[in-house]
């Protein structure tokens, strides 16, 4: 069997290794990125200050030395290749392009200057190339966040982390620099729900209480109405956390984090200049559905709230792919369980699946990619065995192909090369690496190598 998988995400590289390690049958796997660098949101989406996290690279990296795994980097789908070309040379296509687009918060305002979605910013501190040049104005002293995700948190944590503290990681040399001249002193962080249910981990709550250069605020009253903590699920352990925050007497020289709940943001404020002064919060009270679950609901209380700039991290989309189905709906992937489906009829395509957010949207941590990737994997080889045998071109015929058409495609070797040079970088400043952040440099240093 030959596999073609699109994106070096977590979840391409956990389906990767799933389908090596069949023993029924044997794959050939071509790993694709439009990147020339692998690893998806590991290197562009995991914050600078959580490196431990990225050692999950090291099991990317055993995956990518086996014979039959081949990395072909600076490939975009739809562009590059298209999904024709996909069905000729493979006998199966995976998909496992993640979300890169931002969910938007649809209200006046949005979109002016300093009003910066927080896909744009992250991909800016991490020295993601679509970002690199992005303009970003710390000259304010207030930020809100809009969004109780895990997201928000890394957003809301690196503005206050000190240039001491960012300059030991991997943090994008370019935002080190505004980072570090941050004149950023308040952040506040919004959730339209109440406290038991934020959607943002237990550990990094837990991790806002330890920073060296900032202190989380939380107003007891905000509080009230949530029941004891008496379990040890999530929202009982984030609870717990909170009412340790309100009860703690802020350092007084130190920056703040604000942590705000059911408030909805229903307009951005403009300055004379046009751009952030403000927003205007609707505050919120929590209804009970039938179901069980819980909404938020307006009260038709309004406040505001002065702010520089608004980041708003509602969550991401999975982008349109031309010749691919896109369920306008969910903004994923058009699927079934991990197979592929068309959009409209729901008939599930022969021989194309889903995987990782692209399949499920934003949701769940790297590791529980692991299992739903190798679930979808064994879709794909019972689905195999029924497949007749068919020829296909040459195992090169891909790269002659993609070169024909001008492409220089990236290996998994060209990549260590890369790797060896921003980690000599970073070590100048002791840092774990100082990344190429423009994809013309780093072919241009390929091509000298």
């Amino acid at each position: 069997m030959r596999v073609a998988i699109i994106g070096s995400g977590p979840a391409g590289f956990y389906a990767a290794e799933a389908l090596l390690k069949r023993t029924d049958a044997t794959a050939h796997v071509d790993l694709f990125d439009r990147l020339p660098t692998p690893y998806g949101l590991v290197r562009g989406g995991v914050a600078p200050d959580h490196q431990k996290i990225k050692t999950v690279a090291r099991v990317f990296a055993a995956t990518a030395a086996r014979p039959a795994f081949r990395f072909i980097g600076n490939v975009r789908l739809g562009r590059d290749l298209r999904v024709e070309d996909l069905r000729r040379h493979y006998d199966q296509i995976v998909y496992a392009t993640g979300n890169e687009a931002d969910r938007r918060l649809g209200i006046a305002g949005e979109g002016i200057a300093r009003c910066t979605p927080a896909t744009v910013f992250v991909g800016w501190y991490n020295g993601h190339p679509d970002y690199r040049k992005a303009q970003i104005d710390l000259s304010v002293e207030r930020v809100a966040v809009i969004g109780n995700g895990n997201v928000a948190v890394d957003a809301a944590r690196v503005l206050l982390r000190s240039g001491a503290e960012l300059e030991k990681t991997d943090v994008a040399a370019h935002a080190l620099e505004v980072l570090r001249a941050s004149r950023v002193r308040e952040v506040f962080i919004l959730g339209r729900r109440g406290p038991a249910q934020a959607a943002f981990s237990p550990a990094e709550l837990k991790e806002l209480g330890r920073m060296g250069a900032a202190d989380p605020v939380v107003d007891a009253r905000e509080l009230e109405g949530c029941a004891e903590s008496t379990g040890k699920s999530e929202a009982d352990q984030n609870l717990k956390l909170l009412r340790a925050y309100a009860a703690r007497t802020p350092r007084k020289d130190a920056k703040k984090l604000h942590l705000r709940f059911l408030v909805s943001p229903v307009e951005i404020l403009a300055d004379a200049a046009g751009a952030v002064a403000g927003l205007r919060l609707e505050k919120n009270r929590l209804e009970v559905r039938p179901d069980g679950s819980v909404a938020a609901r307006g009260t038709g209380e309004f406040e505001l709230l002065e702010a520089g700039m608004v980041l708003p991290a509602i969550g991401y989309a999975a982008e349109r792919i031309e010749g691919v189905p896109y369920d306008e709906k969910a903004r994923v992937i058009a699927n079934e369980g991990g197979r592929v489906v068309d959009a409209a009829s729901r008939a599930v395509i022969a021989n194309e699946y889903v995987v990782g957010w692209a399949r499920s949207g934003p949701q769940g941590l790297i590791g529980e990619h692991k299992r739903a990737s190798a679930d979808v994997v064994k879709l794909m080889a019972a689905d195999a065995a029924k497949l007749a045998p068919r020829a296909l071109p040459g195992r090169e015929a891909i790269l002659a192909l993609l070169r024909e058409r001008g492409v220089q495609p990236v290996s998994f070797s060209d990549w260590e090369q890369l790797d060896q040079v921003e980690t000599a970088r970073g070590a100048r400043r002791g840092a774990p690496r100082d990344k190429i952040v423009d994809v013309g440099a780093m072919l241009a240093l390929l091509d000298q190598a």
